[in-house]
């Protein structure tokens, strides 16, 4: 397989278009019309649908770009670095984060990244959905307990649990009373929490009287005194150590885990290994109360 069409081919595949991958990179659109059209011939597949106005991968040209991005990519950087004599990563740095990670410690995290590593260009974006890394051009992701993906490859670098906490202020009900809780998202009327605590197992009957879209809200209006609610250890550990919030137990349910992902071990990018020793080097041990003493910090 000719590796300067595979690689036109890849440009014209990210940018979308021969014309965007013209004006992107300099090259002449008719030069990677023909390497497209040569790599075509000697596969013998159609890899683009061309439309008068659009230009649309194939099943097998998706296929093909999903499995040679991240290899022409990282080539390209190598024979980038042997040019230069090797040294730091440089480059862009796409990353994908969930909300409250974002919200609560990615900012001083990307900093301290661009500080250590100037001539990479981080971009973060923020979101809880579980997005496609090839298809929206992500370098790595940061999941909460993802689901199993065959395309995916990673490590768990931090650890969290639930615990169920409260303003002092809130009187906790009696074994067959309700108590007002704070939520996270939609959901139906009152439900029922299982607590772990010193005196065993129990269940808690509650009527979420708020639903908020965000864990940082929702502990804002717990210290406010509207309710209870179920909060990530690390968060509200400062707020327990100061006796602004009281703990009524622990949530009985999974680890939360955060994964650093990535599509392939295969030839990593300098920039994502340095991201990961970055992740790593911030939580060595990845336990919730070295998260906690970084957001305290």
């Amino acid at each position: 397989m000719d590796l300067l069409a595979l690689s036109d081919f890849n440009l014209v595949a990210r940018h979308g278009g021969f014309g965007r991958a013209a004006r992107a990179t300099g090259r002449p659109k008719a030069t990677l019309s023909r390497r497209v059209t040569e790599l075509e011939a000697a596969l013998d597949l159609r890899l683009f649908e061309r439309g008068a106005r659009t230009l649309k991968l194939t099943e097998e040209g998706r296929a093909l770009f999903e499995r040679t991005s991240a290899l022409i990519t990282e080539l390209d950087e190598t024979a980038a670095s042997i040019a230069s004599g090797g040294g730091r990563p440089k480059g862009k740095l796409r990353i994908s984060a969930p909300l409250l990670f974002s919200q609560t410690a990615m900012g001083r995290l990307a900093a301290d990244f661009a500080l250590s590593y100037p001539e990479v260009r981080l971009e973060v974006t923020t979101d809880d959905r579980a997005v496609d890394m090839i298809e929206e051009g992500y370098d790595l992701v940061i999941r909460v307990n993802p689901a199993p993906d065959d395309n995916l490859v990673g490590r768990i670098f931090l650890r969290d649990r639930l615990v169920v906490v409260a303003s002092p202020s809130l009187a906790r009900p009696a074994d067959d009373g309700v108590a007002p809780a704070v939520v996270r998202g939609s959901g139906a009327g009152r439900e029922s929490w299982d607590l772990i605590a010193a005196a065993g197992r129990s269940r808690l009957a509650v009527d979420p009287v708020l639903r908020l879209s965000s864990l940082m809200m929702v502990r804002d209006a717990v210290r406010a005194g509207v309710g209870v609610a179920r909060l990530p250890i690390s968060l509200v550990t400062h707020d327990l150590s100061t006796g602004r919030l009281v703990k009524w137990g622990d949530a009985d349910g999974p680890e939360i885990q955060l994964w650093a992902l990535y599509p392939s071990r295969r030839l990593l990018s300098a920039r994502v290994s340095a991201f990961l020793d970055h992740l790593k080097h911030a939580f060595p041990s990845g336990m919730p109360e070295e998260l906690a003493a970084y957001l305290a910090t």
